[in-house]
């Protein structure tokens, strides 16, 4: 068409992402959304009545609101031992996804080397691109999603900027072991690398997994950008409070990046912020309970169905499943039958499996498995998660079995 000439090269190289893809396709098949990562059922009272009471304070414009800053630092301090400066040392953003923008664009230059861990959420590789950045992708081992540290060790060039770490991890659900976060802060020191942390389901974990910040290891907490939001903890997804935390200089260019793309997050949810920010220990345990309780439901379930459940997730709130062996289907096919036959929609697994050319000289290993995934987002109310499950046990799985 003409008009795409008029387009930027950026611009052409995205596409709607498959999990957006399929979020809108179960919108417009009436189906039940296990797509998309967002909460279904009410946030916080408390939250919600501070939102309506600082819109009727007419909290309504440009803010940016210190007392944020200020009990991040506390938690900080409590939960990770780190001391940072609420003045100097963050940068408030209109989300995770703004903050981890805002980060890249503050430190990577055209031609740096950023490494990724794979599978990944593609925002991460997308940003880089933007700009200019070159994503190198370590593979994690399935189906456990272990970290060979050889690999990692021999991703580094003379050209790597930053590594890039989610933990709790989406899609699979893993939290690093501190072996592995060992071996990553060990790899950063080394190769005076800095690291750029998505920790948005920090408070997510099941089991004996914990949550351990990159920063809180010897040596990172100057090479350390953490990035985190309000979203999942809070079950806000759509309020776009989120921040950074980093070394004074790199949080003074976050705010600048930040101040030049959005300028204020929503000043009613800022607010809100605060009470979310305070809220006591109780809230965060009965919500690490009824996560792990809806991980349980749909485990067995999926696993009844036929799906093949090897990792049970440590944290977050999906389930990365493998199809059958004796299923000779793709993701994509699956997925497309589980919308068709139960009206339930997921997302395929090889969106999370970018590849570029670099990844291709580097890493030569069998990537057969990388459509064999679907990932299923367990963050829905009882009545979803139950309708859910009534549908898809009606459901004749034969497909699963196709030879």
């Amino acid at each position: 068409m003409e008009g795409e000439k008029k387009l930027s090269s950026v611009a052409k190289r995205f596409v709607p992402s498959p999990i957006q893809q399929f979020s809108l396709l179960a919108q417009q098949c009436n189906a039940i959304n296990l797509a998309e990562g967002f909460p279904d059922f009410p946030a916080p009272l408390t939250l919600k009545n501070a939102a309506v009471s600082a819109i009727n304070s007419d909290f309504n414009q440009y803010r940016h609101v210190q007392g944020i800053c200020e009990e991040l630092a506390k938690i900080m301090k409590k939960t990770h031992g780190l001391n940072v400066n609420p003045l100097t040392d963050f940068a408030i953003c209109c989300g995770q996804t703004e903050a981890f923008a805002a980060a890249v664009f503050s430190v990577i230059n055209p031609g740096d080397e950023v490494i990724i861990f794979y599978p990944s959420f593609d925002t991460y590789a997308n940003v880089i691109s933007i700009a200019g950045g070159i994503p190198v992708y370590v593979t994690l081992e399935p189906p456990k999603w272990t970290l060979d540290p050889n690999k990692l060790l021999k991703s580094f060039t003379d050209r790597t900027k930053a590594i890039v770490l989610n933990s709790p991890h989406n899609p699979t659900g893993k939290v690093f072991s501190k072996d592995e976060l060992d071996t990553i802060a060990g790899a950063c020191c080394a190769n005076d690398c800095l690291a750029i942390t998505d920790e948005v389901y920090e408070y997510i974990t099941f089991g004996d997994a914990k949550h351990v910040s990159l920063a809180s290891l010897p040596g990172m907490h100057g090479r350390t950008i953490i990035t985190s939001s309000l979203s999942k903890t809070f079950s806000v997804t759509g309020w776009r409070v989120g921040w950074g935390v980093a070394p004074a200089f790199i949080a003074s260019a976050m705010r600048n990046v930040h101040g030049r793309i959005t300028d204020s997050p929503p000043a009613p949810f800022q607010e809100a912020a605060l009470i979310a920010l305070r809220s006591p220990p109780d809230y965060f345990e009965s919500l690490r309970r009824d996560y792990e309780s809806k991980r349980d439901f749909m485990a067995k379930l999926l696993v009844n169905i036929g799906f093949q459940v090897q990792f049970e997730p440590q944290g977050s709130f999906f389930l990365f499943v493998e199809l059958p062996k004796s299923c000779t289907l793709t993701d994509v096919d699956c997925v497309e039958e589980l919308i068709k036959q139960a009206g339930v929609v997921a997302v395929p697994g090889r969106g999370f499996f970018q590849t570029n050319s670099l990844r291709k000289k580097r890493v030569e290993e069998d990537c057969s498995y990388q459509n064999r995934y679907i990932r299923f987002a367990f963050c829905k109310s009882n009545a979803t998660l139950t309708s859910a499950a009534q549908k898809l046990r009606e459901t004749n799985f034969e497909f699963l079995k196709m030879q």
